[in-house]
């Protein structure tokens, strides 16, 4: 992803602070021995980029039976790989616009079905709350109401929308030419928020991250919106 990201509008791997920069250069010196091995097999920046992906659906599955720590732990495994692919392209000489447009592609369907997995499992137990009425009460003793089921699974959506619109903000902002390169809670940061939150099970922290998720991304949108306002007017783009 890293290396890709650079030729690509649609990606949201803007500079958020000089922290971001320090731990990208750090991720790859750390990871340069481990992508040189990867080039001397034959493997390319593309078989990662799929492999990332189709893990990512396999987390979402998890996420979807009820298994979040399994599905933590294949998100971090395809995190890895979207780290991976990036610096594979570039050590290899091969960073391509089509190879930046597939990446960008994938990763929003990816974050997505993570999304739909969380809220499919929510909703799940609401639907099976309604066919064994005892479920209700089992629940209730726990304090888990079905109304708290209802909005988390709404926070879920919330949180896919919010992603969409972060990178959305930034690649309608290039598309008309402006720079769009700000905003707190990027991509690399909800990740890091679902898997986090996965590997603590099922509880009150998946709800209480995605509180937290659904409001960053936002206000990240908001933030990139603001950015735009703010330089179009003051180069007096705006007629």
């Amino acid at each position: 992803m890293t290396g890709r990201e650079a030729m690509s509008t649609t990606s949201d791997g803007g500079v958020g602070g000089d922290y971001k920069v320090v731990l990208k250069r750090l991720t790859h010196q750390l990871l340069d021995p481990v992508v040189r091995g990867m080039l001397a097999i034959g493997l390319r920046a593309d078989h990662l980029t799929v492999l990332g992906f189709a893990l990512s659906l396999g987390a979402a599955v998890a996420f979807a039976i009820g298994k979040f720590r399994i599905a933590a732990s294949i998100a971090l495994a395809s995190g890895l790989c979207d780290i991976l692919d990036g610096q594979l392209a570039r050590l290899g000489g091969r960073v391509t616009r089509f190879g930046a447009f597939l990446d960008s592609t994938l990763d929003r369907v990816a974050e997505a079905a993570l999304f739909v997995g969380i809220a499919w499992y929510y909703v799940a137990q609401l639907v099976d709350m309604t066919i064994n009425p005892g479920r209700v009460i089992a629940n209730a003793q726990h304090n888990l109401y079905p109304l708290t089921f209802a909005l988390t699974a709404l926070n879920a959506v919330l949180g896919l929308v919010g992603s969409f619109m972060v990178s959305y903000t930034r690649a309608r902002a290039e598309g008309l030419g402006l720079e769009c390169k700000v905003g707190w809670f990027e991509r690399p940061e909800r990740l890091v928020v679902l898997i986090v939150a996965g590997f603590f099970g099922l509880g009150p922290v998946i709800p209480g991250m995605l509180i937290v998720l659904v409001l960053f991304s936002y206000a990240t949108a908001i933030q990139r919106m603001v950015h735009v306002w703010k330089i179009t007017r003051s180069s007096g783009s705006e007629v």
